[in-house]
């Protein structure tokens, strides 16, 4: 808050300058500085509601898309540049841990963790299904596609948090690396893949040479998507996890973003919309994630 008083206080010395001089430079200045004031009291407000046990942890964010080849992964690669865009506008690393390019173009799927304070209380709220609609540039009649992308956040654990694990309960595969070829691809079955049995969740990790560093960032990941699944349990806000894991299609999307006929991003669930696309798909997306958690935490307030 003294940010924010001072900005306010600097931009008050520099209208009044602005007054006295007719100086329009330390007027754009002062505009300037009360724009940065209110975005720092938006952020201010937008952490206030983030108060869950683990909203402060980073996030682990794994994409998949649905059916549709081609058009389906590209979609999910543009998701991926999405995120990877506003974590970058947000000052946060990225560190990936499985990428699985496809065939033609775009990703089967991705897993990265996403650092920072209150990443996942943000990101949370990227969860779910993404719709676009666009002219496919794989479609050599130009026809208008509809493609789907699913998107799972949870928290990255802390080590001092307990996740019993059976290592009874897990199938551990190994397998080559993918990768473009030439000198630096992996020649050695060094990549992970653990499949924790009773729940059915695979994870894997192929971005180490090492197969032991890649297995322990495997378990780390199982560990988080786990503890995930716990705290979900208990909140009953899923009902059963996997029946809440809808089917990447029709019906189930939580955002649209629609190329053709018409521009348009909107969230089903606030029914904020924005036109400005191409700003959304290059990471602009704060405007929906702060509209879900103002919902979220005003259906909370009216819970008795």
């Amino acid at each position: 808050m003294e940010k924010i008083a001072s900005l306010i206080d600097d931009s008050g010395v520099l209208i009044e300058l602005a007054e006295e001089s007719n100086d329009e430079a330390a007027g754009r200045e002062a505009g300037e500085l009360l724009e940065r004031a209110l975005a720092a009291i938006t952020a201010h407000n937008v952490q206030r509601m983030l108060g869950g046990e683990h909203d402060r942890l980073s996030a682990i964010v794994s994409i998949h898309p649905g059916a549709g080849g081609t058009e389906a992964q590209d979609w999910a690669e543009m998701l991926m540049r999405m995120y990877l865009r506003w974590a970058e506008r947000h000052g946060y690393s990225v560190e990936t841990a499985d990428y699985q390019p496809g065939e033609e173009a775009g990703i089967k799927s991705v897993t990265f963790t996403v650092s920072g304070d209150f990443t996942y209380g943000y990101l949370k709220a990227e969860a779910g299904v993404h719709r676009l609609v666009r002219i496919s540039p794989y479609d050599a009649n130009k026809r208008r596609h509809t493609s789907f992308a699913s998107v799972f956040v949870c928290p990255e654990v802390e080590d001092d948090i307990e996740v019993d694990i059976n290592e009874a309960d897990l199938r551990v595969d190994t397998f080559r690396a993918s990768g473009a070829g030439g000198q630096h691809v992996n020649k050695t079955d060094s990549a992970i893949r653990i499949t924790h049995m009773p729940t059915n969740i695979i994870v894997q990790c192929q971005n180490e040479r090492s197969q032991h560093k890649n297995r322990a960032f495997a378990m780390k990941l199982l560990r988080s998507r786990l503890y995930d699944l716990k705290l979900k349990e208990q909140e009953e806000k899923m009902q059963e996890f996997h029946k809440e894991k809808r089917d990447i299609a029709w019906g189930s999307q939580i955002r649209s973003y629609v190329l053709q006929p018409y521009r348009l991003v909107k969230d089903h669930r606030t029914g904020i919309e924005s036109g400005n696309v191409d700003a959304v798909l290059d990471g602009a997306i704060d405007q929906f994630i702060e509209g879900y958690l103002k919902a979220r935490a005003a259906g909370q307030q009216k819970k008795p």
